[in-house]
């Protein structure tokens, strides 16, 4: 009878979930979802995370697949989960960068003709330039900014951090892709991302 308790545990084990899927962070009574050495939660509302993968490498970005129920802006909240380490590598520890790509399911019912992402170092006031939170500005040409669904982005690093992807359109129950770089060269230990879908004008 041990022998097989013992095999149901093991079992048991070897099919649990890994660690990017849904976990309770402690001292919180809110959900998150972890990947690399962040975490990532919908605490704020207006959106839904469904799912959250990689490393935060450029072979391996951290993907975050999410819902947002209005076109109203929403912002997700980002925590390192281990040690914060400028420089170390990507994954092991939090070094301030971050390759990540945006999965984000249309359930407005407006179609979205742009979207907007905004970094925020202090929760609701935009990152400015020198605060040294950006979405890669040090980068010639944008190369790790791109979509399936927008053709064009503007990347407005002043006086804020802000870019924009336009010339395309997300109808609704329909997604969207985006990749990007955010590089944090004094690493915070919580930092937020605000996400805009653009309808169109009435």
């Amino acid at each position: 009878m041990m022998r097989i308790l013992a095999a149901v545990l093991l079992l048991c084990s070897v099919m649990a979930p890994p660690l990017a899927a849904q976990s309770v962070e402690p001292g919180r009574n809110t959900k998150v979802w972890v990947a690399g050495a962040y975490s990532f939660s919908d605490e704020l509302g207006g959106f839904t995370i469904l799912a959250a993968s990689g490393t935060g490498t450029r072979d391996d970005p951290i993907v975050i697949e999410q819902e947002l129920s209005s076109a109203s802006p929403v912002i997700m909240v980002i925590r390192a989960r281990r040690t914060i380490r400028p420089y170390a590598l990507a994954g092991d520890y939090a070094n301030g960068m971050i390759n990540m790509r945006i999965k984000a399911i249309n359930g407005s019912g407006l179609p979205w003709l742009e979207f907007e992402f905004e970094l925020q170092e202090v929760l609701r006031q935009p990152s400015v330039y020198g605060d040294g939170l950006s979405f890669d500005q040090r980068s010639v040409g944008g190369k790790s900014i791109l979509s399936n669904r927008f053709n064009r982005f503007d990347d407005r690093f002043e006086p804020y951090d802000r870019l924009i992807y336009f010339d395309g359109n997300v109808d609704p129950l329909d997604s969207a892709e985006f990749s990007f770089m955010i590089t944090d060269f004094t690493p915070q230990p919580e930092f937020y991302l605000l996400l805009d879908p653009r309808i169109p004008s009435s």
